[in-house]
């Protein structure tokens, strides 16, 4: 039964040892992050947090869920506790503006303690997950009032907030959208229509829950070029305009959905009912606005991919270690005990070392991420090539980590056998947790659709350009004993970059050749810079102090993973190639 012990060596080492972060703190102008000991602090007491308070009760809200009444939505017992010490620590604060009551620590600190809580419970995270989302909307496009009146309450934790997007006839396509908003005589907004799978839409954690909702002015052009976005509070207290009591905004829950995993997650129907709402942003401009929150919406998504897994891979590891079961075909390993542990087998060695190499690969990957993101939002980014590297990387954090991430949980089942089935083990449960990350913040099918066709083709390839040449620029800074890692990696490269422009060339003639290609390039780009990652934490390694140990691993999970990972690669360029006609079955045509 997995009790979740956070790998804070790991996270040190990669923040301090490879991406230098209080150097890049310093340099952005956080003086106060800037110190290493302030840092690791915060990832100490956010692991304790994670670790006792979080934890203990992941399985029972699991086995609770969450629950209505007439329209009131309770969580499992020991949530509303968890929420209340996670606000009065200030975790809740981090990362935001000190003008709003934050702490205004980095983003990529953030980062951190988000991966620790997302593992030690997956659906507690989503109330405060979806919270930071809504303060980064507000902050970046709504007016001074609304930031005034909202930003407060919503940085503390009093309030929480959601993204009020999907509705029953319409996801990923928001153009079909149909929720209204008609404007009234002092400004605002009467706001009517439904929306489903609304992650922490209706709770019992916090005193107020903000909703962000895309909705359609009177006159608005069809599609997305007319959709708005609003602030909708469940209760109206009136702040922005100074007076009046407390009043219930007609937002209702009618249903919470029963879902395959994070149950602990209330997912709800939320209706709409001329409920008062205010604009954020211009009109018309609404998906603009929210992609701010989608965003790092994404990010988060990806971190809970690896992070589900590193609490499965904990629990497997320990496993592996303890069950007995056969012996060594190479010869008995525990004579004193009646079989060897089956760690001592080399397909068990192959899934514990497939979760390791995907772990730890993609928490680099997600750091150094959030390290963009840190440098774009300072104003930093002179050049512009860092926004370019966070639009072309955020679909591969998406959806590459959450494939992987729902791969290891899986290994990590098939790890423990007939007990990895049984729920009281608790890997099930992962399985079933790490299943949505998938699908939720755009499916990964339209993640692969963004980054060939917008990240890629659209702009003819400047911005994987930009990450090429940066993967060449690093690895030529390594030292000689990388060189036959460097080749291989310099070699997929040069491929990468000519399999873009097949699949360019091939979209001339048909435009479902993008489609057709699309989530296997991203995967093949997915692994190419995992790869990356892996070979540039190797590096740092050997020029750390870490201990002879922690080197020595680094080393062979680089080596497994060029030897046993990245050969995927070749068979996802074999699918690429095979263009779309095979996918031209009639019996998938439509008929009337």
């Amino acid at each position: 039964m997995p009790q979740y012990i956070a790998p804070t060596e790991d996270m040190k080492f990669i923040l301090h040892d490879w991406l230098k972060i209080t150097e890049h703190y310093a340099e952005l102008g956080f003086q106060d992050a800037a110190d290493k000991e302030l840092v690791n602090a915060i990832i100490e007491e956010s692991a304790k947090f994670s670790s006792e308070v979080l934890s203990p009760i992941n399985h029972s809200g699991d086995q609770q869920g969450c629950q209505i009444e007439s329209g009131v939505v309770t969580t499992p017992d020991g949530f509303q506790d968890a929420y209340n010490q996670y606000c009065e620590a200030g975790w809740a604060a981090l990362a935001a503006s000190p003008q709003y009551g934050g702490q205004g620590l980095p983003y990529s600190l953030s980062v951190v303690t988000s991966e620790m809580v997302s593992t030690a419970n997956t659906s507690w995270s989503m109330y405060p997950g979806l919270t930071h989302g809504a303060v980064s909307a507000l902050k970046h496009h709504a007016n001074d009032e609304l930031k005034q009146a909202y930003l407060p309450k919503l940085v503390s934790g009093e309030w929480t907030g959601t993204m009020c997007l999907t509705e029953p006839h319409c996801g990923s396509d928001l153009g079909l959208l149909k929720t209204r908003a008609v404007e009234q005589d002092d400004g605002s907004f009467l706001i009517s229509g439904s929306k489903i799978f609304i992650s922490a839409g209706e709770h019992d954690l916090s005193d107020n829950i903000i909703h962000l909702v895309l909705a359609r002015l009177q006159d608005a052009p069809e599609g997305t070029a007319g959709i708005s976005l609003f602030l909708v509070p469940k209760i109206l207290d009136q702040a922005h305009i100074g007076k009046g009591a407390p009043t219930d905004n007609q937002v209702t829950c009618s249903a919470i959905e029963h879902k395959m995993g994070i149950k602990a997650s209330a997912t709800c129907v939320i209706n709409f009912e001329d409920s008062k709402g205010f604009l954020i942003g211009e009109p018309n401009q609404g998906l603009k606005c929210m992609f701010t929150m989608m965003n790092k919406a994404r990010l988060a998504t990806g971190v809970q991919g690896y992070a589900i897994a590193e609490l499965s891979r904990q629990a497997s590891l320990e496993y592996a270690h303890n069950r007995l079961q056969m012996r060594s075909l190479s010869g008995v390993k525990a004579p004193q005990k009646a079989a060897d542990p089956i760690i001592v087998h080399p397909d068990v060695k192959r899934m514990l070392f497939t979760q390791k190499a995907f772990i730890e690969g993609c928490r680099g990957l997600a750091y150094y991420i959030a390290k963009l993101v840190d440098t774009c939002e300072s104003d930093a980014d002179d050049s512009g090539q860092h926004s370019l590297l966070l639009d072309l990387l955020t679909p591969i954090c998406k959806a590459f980590m959450s494939e992987v991430g729902f791969e290891s949980t899986n290994h990590a089942v098939q790890v423990l056998g007939g007990h990895g089935y049984i729920s009281e083990w608790e890997l099930e449960q992962q399985v079933r947790d790490a299943r949505i990350t998938m699908i939720y913040e755009g499916t990964n099918g339209i993640q692969s659709l963004d980054f060939l066709g917008r990240k890629i083709l659209r702009d003819q390839g400047k911005a994987l350009t930009v990450w090429l040449e940066t993967i060449a620029r690093e690895s030529s800074q390594l030292d000689d004993a990388f060189k036959p890692f460097v080749d291989r990696l310099t070699t997929l490269c040069e491929e990468w970059s000519k399999l873009t422009q097949h699949i360019a060339m091939q979209a001339r003639k048909d435009m479902d050749e993008v489609g057709a290609a699309a989530f296997d390039f991203l995967m093949y780009s997915g692994y190419i810079t995992v790869a990356h990652i892996l070979l540039q934490q190797a590096n740092a390694a050997q020029n750390s102090n870490q201990s002879d140990a922690f080197k020595l691993m680094k080393m062979q999970t680089l080596d497994f993973y060029f030897a046993r990972i990245l050969p995927r690669v070749t068979t996802h360029k074999a699918l690429i190639e095979s263009g779309c006609d095979n996918l031209n079955c009639c019996e998938f045509e439509l008929t009337e």
